[in-house]
């Protein structure tokens, strides 16, 4: 469920659990799209044969893959009305945490860390965490920095 705020009400977000997005599959075929766009064809993400007799059972998604994927669900979880402009400004943090095995499921949750004021707007911190489905560790955690201007 998207939480849906206006710019002015920002700053009363702070510590706001914003819930969890819809589950998302990572098939081989995005994967393998990953690798082109990036250029990265290692065999662990690539070559599902390969990878079955690998280190992680089979093939793995990019770490930068699950990373970008925090933008997308990001625009499932808050909504800013009265805004000219939205910014992903950036990353704090990132670690990754565990392998997102291709067929798995993935989500994310975040909570509002902090907001402060920057010249014509808002930034938020948010601390996102990307779940695996049937997995007690998360594949990824990273504090994510978004601008809104009014």
């Amino acid at each position: 469920m998207t939480t849906t705020t206006t710019f002015d009400e920002l700053p009363s977000l702070v510590g706001t659990d914003l819930g969890y997005t819809e589950y998302v599959t990572v098939t081989q075929d995005r994967v393998n799209l990953f690798a082109e766009a990036a250029n990265d064809g290692q065999w662990i993400h690539t070559d599902p044969e390969r990878a079955a007799s690998g280190p992680f059972g089979g093939a793995i998604a990019h770490g930068f893959l699950t990373l970008s994927l925090t933008i997308p669900f990001w625009t499932e979880l808050l909504e800013v009305e009265g805004v000219t402009a939205k910014v992903n400004y950036g990353l704090d943090k990132v670690r990754f945490i565990n392998p997102v095995r291709v067929g798995s499921r993935i989500r994310m949750t975040a909570t509002i860390a902090s907001v402060e004021e920057v010249k014509g707007g808002l930034q938020i911190n948010v601390d996102q965490t990307v779940e695996i489905e049937g997995q007690e560790r998360p594949a990824l955690i990273s504090r994510g920095i978004h601008r809104f201007y009014a």
